[in-house]
């Protein structure tokens, strides 16, 4: 099972899209909510040079924005 993280804020519409794909298609993932978690702000800073959400990771390959085609390549969804 690969390694899900997506760094996004409650009001960012790709980040609701991104969490339902997964969910639709039973990937486990964990959420961090940037605009709370200064320190996860900052880590999604430091790892993608990105302020935008969503910033996901399927284990180190980095998908900036609802990537919908790159993400069911890197997950492997048909």
């Amino acid at each position: 099972m690969k390694n899900v993280t997506i760094y996004s804020t409650p009001t960012c519409h790709f980040c609701h899209a991104a969490k339902e794909f997964f969910k639709e298609n039973g990937i486990v993932f964990t959420d961090y909510n940037v605009s709370e978690d200064s320190a996860r702000r900052d880590e999604m800073i430091q790892k993608s040079g990105q302020m935008g959400v969503p910033v996901i990771f399927v284990d180190n390959e980095m998908v900036t924005g609802f990537d919908e085609p790159k993400l069911r390549k890197l997950l492997e969804i048909k």
